[in-house]
Parts: structure tokens; C-alpha cells; sequence
């Protein structure tokens, strides 16, 4: 059986109350809560060992570097790369998203063609959308359906020997819908296009292999995986990374510098300018640590049953619609006909019940429903099912309030 229990009282934020009633947090999709081991290692970190890292001959320094690098390889095992200066850490999903958009302007000419999912959070939209901009490529979308899959069929149709690239989530922020990335991968890859997958919900649920994935970038954040928020991971393949120039320039990512000409740093320092967020880039090795003493295949099986039992209880309730109803990770959109996702949030906070409502940042999603929002009840291997009955409960008695 799953000890969740004792998984709950890891997290010190579950024992709360919000507006007189404990705790239910169903907003993991946006962030998930972190536990008392990943709070010791960032105390611990600003108590023992704070100082900057790779420049410095001193004791401190040494030991920041040592803890530092250590993590790095804790996410190179994690996610399976062959070389840990593939590893590239950011600030975040939308960093790295952002960086490799940056390094592709210097590669792509007018009539490129880059292709974008329309189960994408805006994140991975508008950077694509400023790269055809600035280098005259052409934007195409594969077209979701109305279970909230993408259209495969049509993928095959805008593939071409003019894609370049490829961009697709592993799993929707919006409805949790769990894409077909291997098979998205194969495909442009025959075509010569590399390919980026956002990891970002996919990781908090998945262990994805980049190895056997064969994916040119993958990246994701640490705040969703029971981490600190402001630090993430780029995965790159090393043959991509070594021939994209650098995103910024500063100290670290340098080789030489003189006023006539600057020297680049190998992998993975030439990605990484300036002073990292050394503690959350430690307090994300031990988040990784802390799930994968859980493990991955026991976290997965048994949000899938917080899925089923969550799925079934909200279908129950009349005029409630779920959005996105394939294979998918824990994660709940719904609405209520005749009221605004908004006001049904809004009441379920005064009952303790956190969600998330609007559009997700995925509004096209939003937009190929003809709805304004959605209300998105996302779970974590910490809820129970008691905490769902809650939900449930407290759904019923906004829509009585507001029908």
C-alpha cells in the first residue's frame, strides 16, 4: 500500500489551515510543495556552506562547487543523459525554452519552417512566434481534437524537408493529456528537424530517459518536482549545444577576454553566465533524491487511482464537463455550465480547497473549447482521496451557491 501518510507529514505546509479549514492543495500543476528535507538542504546550504562557486581557492567556495556539481549529476542520472555538461542549468522551464529560441535565430533563414503543438502553454509558443519574427521562418501548428489529443495525422501532413524544428510538451498544463513525444521525435527526426519537449508536467510524474527518447532538448523545472522554485534543467544533446552561441555573456562562461577578442567556455559554463542560483540548484538534487526514494513507478500508480476516484466523483455532479479525456496524469479540468470557473475558485478557497482557474496560460486550448477558463484540480503523490471528498463537497456547494 502507499504510504501516504507518512509521505504527508514530509511537507510541512499540509498541516496548515487556510480561512479556518486544513489544507487541501489540488494546485500542484502550477507548483508542487516541498519537503522537509529539500527546507534542511537550503538551511543547511545559507548556515554551512554559502559562498560563490568555480572561482574561488577557499574552503567555502570548494565546498559550494562540490555540493553544486554533485546535484548536476544527480539530474544527469536523473534524466538519463550520457554526459553531465549536457546538463545546463536555468532558471526555469521558460529560461531554458528561451535560451535555445535565442541560440536557433542565428540558424534559421526566411521560409524554415518550425512546427508548434496547440496543447502548448504560452511559454512554448510566443518564443517560437518572436524567432519567426525575427528570421522570417513560418509558424505551423498540429491541431488538437476534441478529446484533447493532438492530431497526428495532420502532424504528418505539415512535416516537411523545410522543418527545422519541432516543439511539443510531454504532458498539457491545461488537461494533462500525456502526448505521444517518442513517436513526435521519430518523425522529425526523418525529416532532419530536432525536437524540444517541455518537461515541465511531465516530471513530477514521469522519469523521462533522453537517451532512449533520442531528444534533441528536453527541459523542465524544479519547482514542480518538489524543489525550489527559480532553477531548472536544459537538456541538450552535446552536438546541439557545442554549435548554438552562447545566450549571454558574463563571467563563468568564458575562456579568455581581452577588449579585441573573448574565448568561450566549454559545456557546460558557456550556457550558464554569471552567479547560478547555487542553493536551489543543490535543493534541486535533493528533490530528486527525496522522489526517486519514492519512486516513480509507485508515485505514477497511484496518482493514476487519485485520478479515477477524482474523475468519478466530479462526473457525478450535473453540468460539471471535464476537458481532455485520454490517457493523462493527475490532473482534473472542469467546468460547471452556467458559472465562471473564477467564482467557483474563488469559493473553494474560502473552504480551504486550493485549485487553479482561468486559462492556464494556454489559451488557444481555452479558445477550441469556447470557453473562457477552466477550473484545474491538479493532484500530487501526497493528496488522498479524503481530500478529493472534500473537493467534491465544497464543488457541490459553490455550484448550489452560484446556480
Amino acid at each position: 500500500m502507499f504510504p501516504v501518510d507518512k509521505i504527508r507529514a514530509d511537507f510541512p505546509i499540509l498541516k496548515r489551515e487556510v480561512n479556518g479549514k486544513p489544507l487541501v492543495y489540488f494546485d500542484n500543476a502550477a507548483t508542487s510543495q516541498t519537503p522537509q528535507v529539500v527546507i534542511d538542504a537550503i538551511v543547511d546550504y545559507y548556515s554551512n556552506s554559502n559562498a560563490n562557486i568555480h572561482r574561488g581557492v577557499h574552503t567555502l567556495s570548494q565546498e559550494a562547487t562540490d555540493l553544486y556539481e554533485k546535484a548536476r549529476l544527480k539530474i544527469q542520472k536523473h534524466f538519463n543523459a550520457k554526459e553531465s555538461y549536457e546538463i545546463i542549468l536555468t532558471s526555469g522551464t521558460t529560461a531554458s525554452i528561451n535560451m535555445i529560441a535565442s541560440g536557433f535565430s542565428d540558424l534559421l533563414i526566411t521560409g524554415d519552417e518550425i512546427i508548434v503543438s496547440a496543447l502548448e502553454h504560452h511559454s512554448n509558443i510566443v518564443p517560437w512566434q518572436m524567432l519567426c519574427e525575427k528570421t522570417g521562418a513560418v509558424l505551423k501548428v498540429i491541431p488538437m481534437l476534441q478529446n484533447g489529443t493532438l492530431d497526428i495525422a495532420a502532424y504528418d501532413e505539415i512535416l516537411s524537408d523545410k522543418t527545422k524544428l519541432v516543439f511539443c510538451n510531454h504532458v498539457s498544463n491545461a488537461l494533462g493529456t500525456i502526448n505521444p513525444i517518442k513517436e513526435i521525435i521519430e518523425k522529425a527526426h526523418k525529416v532532419g528537424a530536432a525536437v524540444l519537449i517541455d518537461g515541465a508536467q511531465a516530471t513530477p510524474h514521469i522519469k523521462p530517459d533522453v537517451q532512449e527518447l533520442d531528444v534533441d532538448f528536453y527541459v523542465a523545472s524544479a519547482h514542480k518536482i518538489c524543489g525550489p522554485t527559480g532553477v531548472g534543467v536544459l537538456y541538450g544533446k552535446s552536438a546541439w549545444l557545442e554549435k548554438l552561441p552562447p545566450y549571454q555573456g558574463g563571467g563563468e562562461m568564458i575562456e579568455t577576454v581581452t577588449f579585441e577578442k573573448t574565448t568561450y567556455a566549454g559545456l557546460p559554463h558557456k550556457f550558464e553566465a554569471g552567479t547560478p542560483n547555487i542553493c536551489g540548484g543543490i535543493a534541486f538534487g535533493v528533490a530528486l533524491d527525496y522522489m526517486n526514494t519514492i519512486g516513480f513507478d509507485a508515485i505514477a500508480a497511484y496518482e493514476h487511482e487519485l485520478l479515477q476516484y477524482g474523475t468519478g466523483k466530479l462526473q457525478e455532479i450535473d453540468g460539471l464537463t471535464i476537458y481532455g479525456t485520454s490517457d493523462k496524469t493527475a490532473v482534473i479540468s472542469f467546468n460547471i455550465e452556467g458559472i465562471h470557473p473564477y467564482d467557483i475558485g474563488a469559493i473553494l478557497d474560502k473552504l480551504g480547497v486550493a485549485v487553479r482557474t482561468g486559462h492556464h496560460c494556454a489559451q488557444p486550448i481555452m479558445n477550441f473549447y469556447n470557453i473562457p477558463g477552466t477550473v484545474r484540480a491538479s493532484f500530487a503523490f501526497y493528496n488522498t482521496k479524503k481530500e478529493i471528498d472534500v473537493l467534491v463537497a465544497s464543488v457541490k456547494k459553490a455550484a448550489m451557491m452560484l446556480g
